[in-house]
């Protein structure tokens, strides 16, 4: 059996410039995961993308699994900053509005870059990332539940848990089937019907 990819980075970048490197790195692995998937991405490639030298390189990681790592952490982390945001923002309204809302946002977060979400998709596995992802799931329940508990005399349903379990499931599935598999329902004019629907799902469960 191979050894097991290392996925985690040799340090962490601590002064402006070597932050500057590691970015330079992540961004350029991103790039070429896009442009040109995961089996011929090097991390040769990655450093000459990035403008940087190998060893610079392999002071921060020690391959590019680590590398591709990254990006899914940085992309992860900034999906769940959206998704903070949006909860905030919702907090006061009323459930027809904030459901709305939060479908929106996560359509919305899944359009950052599509092409980045498929090939990121697929790497998780691969790169050991599964409870990082369930890590990003669970804080959404617990933001969706804290939503239903303050709202709770709007709502059919009791159990706040359970719903918020249905609601997120449900809203992740269709946000993230459309980026894998029906690309075409995130152009503008199909992902405010592809909104339309799931809010009349999401409000007619809750409600």
């Amino acid at each position: 059996m191979p050894p097991k990819p290392l996925t985690n980075p040799r340090k962490n970048a601590s002064q402006e410039r070597s932050r500057a490197t590691v970015d330079a790195l992540v961004e350029a692995t991103a790039r070429i995961l896009v442009r040109d998937g995961f089996d011929k991405a090097s991390t040769n490639r990655i450093a000459a993308e990035a403008g940087v030298s190998i060893g610079s390189l392999y002071q921060y990681y020690p391959g590019k699994e680590a590398l591709v790592a990254a990006v899914i952490d940085r992309h992860n982390q900034d999906i769940m900053q959206v998704v903070r945001r949006a909860f905030a923002e919702v907090a006061l309204q009323p459930v027809e509005k904030a459901a709305r809302r939060l479908i929106a946002v996560a359509i919305e977060a899944h359009r950052i870059d599509p092409k980045l979400h498929r090939v990121l998709a697929e790497q998780i596995p691969r790169t050991g990332r599964l409870e990082n992802v369930e890590a990003f799931n669970r804080e959404a329940h617990a933001l969706f539940k804290s939503y239903l508990e303050s709202h709770s005399d709007e709502l059919r349903v009791r159990d706040p848990g359970l719903a918020a379990f249905v609601c997120v499931t449900s809203i992740e599935a269709l946000a993230h089937t459309a980026v894998l598999h029906n690309s075409e329902k995130l152009s503008d004019k199909a992902a405010e019907a592809l909104i339309d629907e799931a809010a009349r799902l999401v409000i007619g469960y809750l409600k």
